[in-house]
């Protein structure tokens, strides 16, 4: 009898567990996929909005703001990609200015802080590639840009080490209710607990309308992205909006925290919530609408393309605490963005009303700081040297791209919730994520993972069940072959 189970291990499920991590509590996360960041966390634009979108007095407002303060000393904590750039929000017609106000005023009323108008001439002198379209933007400093693997993989990692069980590869297919709680039936066996968390994504709905009579409906929203070489990143320093539809806030032109350039993304509802392709009509229209906002947009530096899902609920607010008829089932549902932004406020946000009704004390022992992975591409010369005298393995580069050594890609498999998948070591240190998109080292990569976790290569896969990397090899063939 577990006290919490969360479903899903995305960035919110994460967060929540890691909050939970902190109090005496039997705590597990079920996810139904090999790793952790699977699934939306995974493919966004990686932005820490700073909070001026969102309507005045919702969820989104109140939790966005408070995840933006709280993002910088928690990326300090756990060691992920953070930094605060600032976002500009375009406005291309002197006709629109009062819309850019009204976004100004929202803002306002939200707690954002230093939000500022500019004119033209005070754009241009900030972003000087900007488009000579604009007019006018709302400047906000305290925007910012995140890694999003970094980010939830630190928060799981950190939450494994106080105790939390992360069991992946675990499909729920069924809630029962049953006396004292619910009992979760997976693809795993089945197991019980007093309370339920829903961080299921896309597939919230399906969940908490198995053990509720208020009915939501979650409807999956897709967006393309299109992702530049390093060689572009230097356009734009800040993130770049145009002023915001019913879809959201439009396509975005950003640098990332690891430099390279980010344009995206589209938004069409879709029925399957696996429509992760990218087609032509969508990465067309990605870099039409983004040439809107920058100048020289370099579209011949797009080094790959891909879609994320964004779990958009018709309430259009998040979904968060117990259902009237489901006692000690938590919705965490509805989570799109800005969802990534939110998570850290989020976390705390249902940690605490699941204390108010499972209550139960702090540990007293409780890790709050983690260490990530070291970047030898961007160690300093002194870091450099220290590493590599405590294992050569940090001069041996794998992926050339990036830079990533042996020594990087050992520590992303040996540390908790290590890497088991290509996927997941290049989440980790960024192996295969370069120009060349793994052409180079994913057949080093493999081999590395078969030896660390004892497996023949041909068990080595991409990411979930069937993505094998290797298909047809025969091991003594391989093995004849190395000896010759």
């Amino acid at each position: 009898m577990y006290d919490v189970i969360v479903i899903g291990a995305g960035v919110c499920g994460c967060a929540i567990a890691r909050e939970l991590s902190r109090y005496r509590l039997r705590t597990a996360v079920l996810e139904r996929a090999s790793d952790v960041c699977e699934g939306t966390s995974k493919a966004n634009s990686g932005v820490a909005h700073a909070g001026f979108d969102a309507e005045p007095g919702s969820l989104k407002a109140r939790l966005n703001v408070e995840g933006s303060r709280m993002m910088e000393a928690l990326s300090k904590e756990l060691d992920f990609p953070y930094k605060r750039n600032g976002s500009l929000v375009l406005c291309f017609a002197e006709k629109d200015i009062p819309a850019l106000q009204r976004l100004y005023d929202r803002g306002q009323r939200n707690g954002v802080e230093g939000l500022r108008i500019l004119n033209r001439e005070q754009l241009k002198k900030t972003e000087p590639n900007i488009s000579d379209s604009a007019v006018a933007a709302l400047y906000a400093p305290t925007g910012g840009i995140v890694c999003p693997f970094g980010l939830t993989i630190a928060l799981a990692e950190n939450a494994a080490v106080n105790g939390v069980e992360f069991m992946l590869e675990t499909k729920v297919e069924e809630i029962q209710r049953m006396e004292g709680g619910y009992r979760l039936l997976t693809d795993r066996g089945s197991f019980e607990t007093k309370t339920v968390v829903n961080a299921a994504g896309v597939y919230a709905d399906r969940f908490h309308n198995m053990v509720s009579e208020e009915k939501i409906h979650i409807i999956p929203r897709k967006g393309e992205y299109c992702l530049m070489d390093k060689k572009a990143g230097g356009l734009v320093s800040h993130t770049i909006f145009q002023l915001p539809t019913a879809y959201g806030k439009g396509v975005l032109v950003t640098p990332t925290v690891h430099g390279n350039l980010l344009a995206g993304p589209t938004a069409a509802d879709v029925e399957d919530p696996e429509a992760l392709n990218t087609t032509g009509e969508g990465l067309a229209d990605v870099l039409r609408r983004a040439a809107l906002s920058v100048e020289g947009l370099p579209v011949r530096q797009v080094i790959t393309s891909f879609a994320g899902l964004r779990a958009h609920e018709e309430g259009n607010d998040f979904i968060l605490g117990q259902p009237k008829d489901a006692p000690g089932f938590f919705d965490a549902a509805g989570i799109e963005s800005p969802g990534l932004t939110c998570a850290p406020a989020l976390g705390r946000y249902l940690a605490e009303m699941l204390i108010g009704y499972l209550p139960a004390g702090k540990k007293e022992n409780f890790v709050t700081e983690r260490k990530g992975i070291p970047n030898m591409a961007m160690a300093s010369a002194e870091e450099k040297k220290r590493l590599i005298a405590s294992d050569p393995l940090y001069a041996n580069v794998v992926c050339r791209c990036e830079l990533v050594t042996e020594g990087e890609i050992l520590n992303a498999i040996r540390r908790p919730l290590g890497a088991v998948t290509l996927d997941g070591v290049k989440r980790r240190t960024r192996a295969g994520m370069g120009r060349c998109q793994a052409g180079f080292c994913s057949p080093r990569v493999v081999e590395i993972l078969a030896r660390e976790l004892g497996k023949d290569p041909g068990q080595i896969r991409k990411n979930e069940a069937g993505s094998e990397f290797l298909t047809g090899h025969d091991k003594d063939g391989i093995r004849e072959a190395k000896e010759r």
